[in-house]
């Protein structure tokens, strides 16, 4: 089970998180709402301090493969994750130039079309974020609510795709246990149920991994 640590706005957080047993780090860009947005040029600067195999996500709401491109140039992350729908040549010109790069798709979970939704873009893109916004809204939601989706279709979504779900949308160290028996999803990814007056929280970060640690050893013990 992925655990990956959204929404790092420091050298520090990027350091606790990786401490704590964190696989990945997610970095948040210019969005229309949400939490956890920093200056895109801290991104770079603390990209630089986190050593492999831990993944850097640049999460990016613009949807021009030629505003994407230069911006993951920019940062430096070695995974770009698109919060917004995209046109396909999207991904086909991000892998025609910077091939290096994993690219991760988000589904924003509202009903049962996101499950054929998932479908189309998975043979695109290397894994799939199942979040809980709302990009119809006149303000585009594009993560980082805090709200949990309907685990139910995610679940649906993680039987039927073949590429990698990580489950997003309101975790925190009391629900993650259920969700990620429920969903059974390859990840789970959290921000702000992890933080205490927009802080990375220690003893929450401490608590959310170890129980998620525990249900990976106790389900591979089986």
């Amino acid at each position: 089970m992925r655990i990956k640590i959204c929404c790092i706005a420091s050298i520090e957080e990027a350091t606790l998180a990786i401490k704590y047993g964190a696989n990945a780090l997610g970095f948040v860009s210019a969005m229309p709402s949400g939490a956890g947005i920093i200056d895109e040029e801290l991104i770079p600067e603390i990209v630089s301090t986190v050593a492999p195999p831990t993944g850097t996500f640049l999460l990016t709401s613009r949807i021009n493969a030629d505003d994407i491109i230069p911006q993951i140039l920019r940062c430096k992350t070695n995974t770009v994750q698109l919060v917004d729908k995209v046109e396909h040549e999207v991904y086909y010109k991000i892998r025609r130039e910077v091939p290096w790069i994993r690219i991760v798709q988000v589904i924003h979970i509202n009903d049962k079309n996101s499950i054929r939704e998932s479908e189309v873009i998975a043979p695109l893109v290397d894994a799939i974020l199942l979040d809980s916004g709302n990009p119809s809204l006149p303000v585009k939601e594009l993560g980082g609510t805090g709200r949990v989706h309907d685990w139910s279709i995610s679940k649906s979504i993680c039987d039927i795709i073949d590429k990698s779900v990580f489950l997003a949308g309101g975790l925190n160290p009391n629900n993650v246990e259920e969700a990620m028996r429920t969903v059974n999803p390859f990840g789970v990814d959290v921000c702000s149920g992890l933080r205490t007056n927009g802080k990375l929280d220690e003893e929450k970060l401490k608590q959310f991994i170890y129980i998620v640690k525990k249900y990976e050893f106790e389900n591979l013990s089986k």
